[in-house]
């Protein structure tokens, strides 16, 4: 009888609390995590580009495989609306305008989609065809990261 009252009793407290901080921790996370897995595969792509790394065409072909997909993630699940840097508790730079102009980012990860299908494409036909499709896929990065993310705080 106890345990059912303790039960109740915090079951109320947390029903009455309201949403504070960290509301959404796990959408912010996950998006990130994203993001780091695109820029992981890019670095690799890019490096054979500027030749810091020696071109690899399986491994070319496997990284734009795994840009593709990460690409072509739904991820509407991982951008609620509310969860942008206009609320000071989120750590995150992405803009509320992702919210206000939705068109647009979709739009623009439509751009990202299409430069990670033609780099899959071809990554593992050589050097120079990797080369020839870094520069979408950095137009794919920037085409949301420069309007719709605050820059870093120094």
């Amino acid at each position: 009888m106890k345990r059912a009252l303790l039960v109740a009793g915090l079951a109320a407290v947390f029903a009455a609390a309201p949403v504070t901080a960290g509301e959404f921790d796990k959408q912010i996370k996950a998006r990130k995590a994203l993001m780091q897995v695109r820029a992981f595969h890019m670095g690799i792509l890019g490096a054979m580009a500027k030749g810091t790394m020696a071109y690899d065409a399986e491994l070319a072909q496997n990284v734009a495989d795994n840009l593709l997909a990460a690409s072509s993630m739904k991820e509407t699940g991982m951008w609620p609306e509310g969860s942008g840097n206009d609320n000071p508790d989120n750590k995150t730079r992405a803009k509320p305008e992702i919210w206000s102009t939705y068109p647009k980012v979709a739009e623009k990860g439509k751009d990202m989609r299409e430069a990670a299908t033609k780099m899959a494409a071809v990554a593992g036909d050589g050097l120079d065809a990797v080369k020839a499709n870094m520069g979408a896929l950095g137009d794919g990065c920037k085409g949301c990261h420069k309007p719709f993310q605050a820059p870093k705080k120094k």
